[in-house]
């Protein structure tokens, strides 16, 4: 009995100190690289799925006939900025010098000769990356909506991801200029993809200009969207996929620190999210003695795109007020675009740039270790090469084969006149 009892009290006794030690004990390093890599993978494959909600969100918000049009260029750049990215955007990115401004233009390929030095492996790495840069090409389809032409939408989306976007994330990401000179800090993209994509799209829309009728003297002609419900469930989509999009961007999971941080940055990106809608409802309620749902779906996406810069040092209560403002900038800039003549077919603009701004910006309140005056050079000196770029390849592609469909494609719609079919066959006038 004596032999039973003995191995039992000792059990219990030393066996709470013992779980206790093998908790704290620090992970091996092929733990880490692991662990690691499943969150890389795990958030890539969430942010890869942010690409359906931004189809969703667009589908819905354009008229029928340009329905399946959305369709093809959200796939076409997915697919284009995973090419663009294995070819020289990586490369762009990380192989830059210390300070410097251009990286080699070089073709990735995996490199695991020693994963513990670099705590996460090769293709993961990529394939996270890869997903940001497609974040950033879809920004623009939405804005540029039902008149841009597939060609001309596609050869831009190679120079955007292929060129503008790793050259700007290379500056922070990759140890340049603003990271290097300014300590500019932008942890999962506020300004370095979301701006970016929202520069690209501000310049396109200036220069291919509005869709037809949309703008007569000062009278400006609603042309609602098809499917608010299918919209309505690509915010979501958006809002399930910024998890990935700033949990991600921590870059490690290995550790009981990176645990608590990965936490901590999903709670305060649900939470300016949240602040986003609740202020653009407040906001449109106000203004337009109603609630309108489209700009309430893009407060949430406003609000996401606001906490970006710095979701892991904030409060939840500074969480939410930068989201609300997020709502806030969202509501006033979509009647400010109609005002000035800018035709987004979406809200992509006040969503994604001027949130983007604002977020980068504002990250300085909440993380002393970040400069303000570092913030602003960074905002600038990405506006200033991101708009430049794009309005310059704008220019090229409207002088050589045309950036706009003609007007009677337009009037078609750009599904029977492009791609010969139609989104809802069943639904479309004979």
């Amino acid at each position: 009995m004596k032999r039973i009892i003995a191995p039992i009290i000792f059990i219990l006794t030393f066996a709470p100190g013992l779980a206790a030690a093998q908790e704290i004990a620090p992970p091996s390093e092929t733990s880490l690289v692991v662990f690691n890599t499943l969150l890389l993978f795990f958030c890539g494959m969430v942010v890869m799925f942010m690409a359906a909600g931004f189809c969703m969100l667009e589908v819905g918000l354009v008229r029928s006939k340009n329905a399946a049009s959305i369709c093809l260029k959200n796939v076409a750049a997915y697919a284009v900025a995973s090419m663009m990215v294995w070819l020289v955007g990586y490369h762009l990115i990380y192989g830059i010098e210390p300070g410097g401004f251009l990286g080699p233009f070089a073709l990735w390929s995996p490199s695991d000769m020693d994963p513990v030095d670099k705590g996460v492996a090769s293709g993961a790495d990529f394939f996270f990356q890869l997903v940001f840069v497609a974040t950033a090409a879809s920004i623009v389809s939405g804005a540029l909506a039902e008149r841009v032409k597939l060609s001309a939408f596609i050869l831009f989306t190679a120079a955007l991801t292929g060129l503008i976007y790793p050259i700007v994330a290379s500056w922070d990401w990759g140890k340049g200029y603003l990271e290097a000179a300014w300590r500019f800090s932008d942890f999962a993209g506020a300004t370095i993809v979301h701006s970016t994509g929202g520069w690209a799209a501000l310049a396109g829309a200036l220069i291919i200009g509005p869709r037809r009728g949309k703008y007569s003297g000062r009278r400006v002609t609603p042309m609602p969207g098809s499917n608010i419900p299918l919209s309505t469930l690509g915010a979501f989509i958006l809002w399930f996929g910024w998890f990935g999009f700033n949990a991600g961007s921590q870059l490690a999971v290995g550790s009981v620190g990176d645990a608590i941080a990965v936490s901590i940055i999903v709670v305060n990106t649900n939470m300016a999210a949240a602040g986003g809608v609740i202020a653009a409802s407040v906001m449109t309620s106000l203004i337009y003695k109603r609630v309108d749902l489209t700009i309430i779906l893009n407060g949430a996406i406003g609000g996401l795109v606001s906490i970006t810069a710095e979701p892991a040092a904030a409060e939840i209560w500074q969480s939410v007020l930068i989201g609300a403002m997020g709502g806030v900038i969202v509501t006033v800039g979509v009647p400010m675009l109609d005002r000035l003549k800018i035709d987004d077919v979406v809200g992509a603009i006040p969503a994604h740039l001027f949130c983007g701004v604002w977020g980068t910006l504002i990250a300085a309140w909440t993380n002393p270790a970040v400069s303000l005056g570092g913030q602003i050079v960074g905002v600038a000196m990405v506006g200033l090469f991101a708009f430049g770029m794009s309005a310059l390849i704008w220019i090229l592609l409207r002088y050589s084969i045309g950036a706009r469909v003609g007007p009677e494609q337009e009037l078609l719609g750009l599904d029977r006149a492009e791609l010969g079919l139609e989104a809802y066959p069943e639904f479309a006038a004979r």
